[in-house]
């Protein structure tokens, strides 16, 4: 089958997803115009154009795979991703202006990032998992193995370091979870360590957070093992002990960054910078935008890592609040249409698929959206279809396929 004939099982996805690259690789032409040019961002369009022509190819080819052969594969894809995670930590580069960090695998003329293939493999590997089982997780321990799963690629992303990227690992595992039927009160409960880690720097709030969380296994501890309680409680007093220790070891712009996103204003020219710049190029578009190549902050090269991690800010200055809200229509319009496949597919594989990668997208796109406007810290996550980057672009197409094709079956 041609590309047009798999466009036509699915249009709406597919020409969101062919419009946000497109919309993506005009806004990547326009970050690369600048006043003074500058060699990462000159000619970075004409790559990403490539890698388009790349990710379809990729999109017809996988979308033609059988969906017996999808989920065949899924383990083995699991495998395959978690070496190429663990040689990234001896063998890996940097690119572009991640230089300084070992996230690529060069093999001759071909580098790409094994992270992203990751979230795929990881995505089918938990949907394989939770699909073999004959009734929703029902305590902890039943999320023991699709958590284990993600763990892995997650920890060892975060060692490259790329703490963006473990966002979206986390993302894919609650989708999965709620599509498989988890309870909302087990997911609180395998969240319930991440949240004491936040709320540790404030003692009070801690000990308030704790008290809450014994009162509700003590009211619920007939729907729980006495030795689940127990690990829910010592793996939030192990988050709350290691806060401190944690927060020493991170490196300083690390630090900086989450300090930052409390009171930018106490590091304007330092760590503070992005996300100013970022603000007072989004609030400077207006309604209209100064005009498509025409962004000051952009052509000053005041915005950083504007053709990746802050795209939007980009289309903030330029096209204003209607390019702003043209973008997050077609978003929007792309997350719906996954979720309406899952809830259309009769195969539970294939609808853990699905709204896992519904998850996956959810969080690059609301944290991306986020950091530039100050709602989260600042992490180096792109924008999907948008922002540049040749691997992470063939992953999004990648997705595109398999949702296509297991929304058919």
């Amino acid at each position: 089958m041609t590309w047009f004939s798999r466009w036509a099982r699915d249009p709406v996805l597919v020409g969101m997803a062919l419009l946000l690259s497109l919309f993506g690789i005009a806004m990547i032409y326009s970050a690369g115009v600048l006043n003074v040019p500058n060699p990462v961002t000159e000619g970075a369009w004409r790559r990403q154009l490539l890698w388009l022509g790349v990710a379809l190819v990729a999109f017809t080819a996988v979308s033609r795979i059988r969906s017996g052969w999808i989920e065949w594969l899924s383990l083995p894809a699991y495998l395959a991703a978690v070496v190429l995670l663990a040689a990234t930590l001896l063998i890996g580069t940097g690119a572009g202006t991640a230089e300084g960090v070992g996230r690529w695998l060069q093999l001759g003329p071909i580098r790409f990032q094994p992270s992203e293939f990751a979230k795929i493999a990881a995505v089918l590997a938990v949907a394989k998992v939770l699909a073999d089982r004959q009734h929703p997780p029902e305590n902890l321990k039943d999320l023991a193995a699709p958590s284990l799963l993600i763990a892995l690629p997650l920890m060892l992303v975060v060692l490259q370091p790329d703490l963006g990227t473990a966002l979206a690992f986390v993302g894919i595992l609650f989708a999965a979870l709620f599509w498989a039927g988890t309870p909302a009160l087990l997911l609180f409960l395998l969240a319930s360590p991440g949240i004491a880690l936040i709320l540790a720097f404030d003692t009070r709030v801690w000990s308030a957070y704790f008290l809450a969380l014994a009162a509700i296994l003590y009211f619920v501890r007939y729907r729980l093992y006495l030795a689940e309680s127990f690990v829910v409680i010592l793996a939030n007093l192990t988050a709350g002990t290691i806060a401190l220790p944690l927060w020493t070891s991170l490196a300083d712009y690390q630090r900086n960054r989450l300090l930052v996103f409390l009171d930018p204003a106490m590091d304007p020219r330092g760590a503070g910078w992005n996300l100013i710049q970022s603000q007072v190029a989004i609030g400077s578009g207006g309604f209209l935008g100064k005009g498509f190549t025409e962004g000051t902050q952009k052509r000053l090269d005041f915005l950083p890592e504007q053709h990746t991690d802050f795209i939007f800010s980009v289309v903030g200055e330029e096209l204003g609040f209607l390019g702003v809200a043209v973008a997050l229509t077609l978003f929007s319009v792309l997350l719906l249409r996954v979720v309406s496949a899952a809830e259309r597919s009769g195969d539970p594989f294939a609808g853990l698929v699905l709204f896992g990668i519904f998850g996956a997208w959810l969080v690059h796109i609301f944290v991306n959206v986020g950091m530039t406007i100050g709602l989260v810290p600042i992490t180096g996550i792109p924008l999907p279809f948008l922002s540049y980057g040749g691997t992470f672009l063939l992953t999004c197409w990648v997705m595109a396929a398999v949702t296509v094709r297991l929304a058919e079956d």
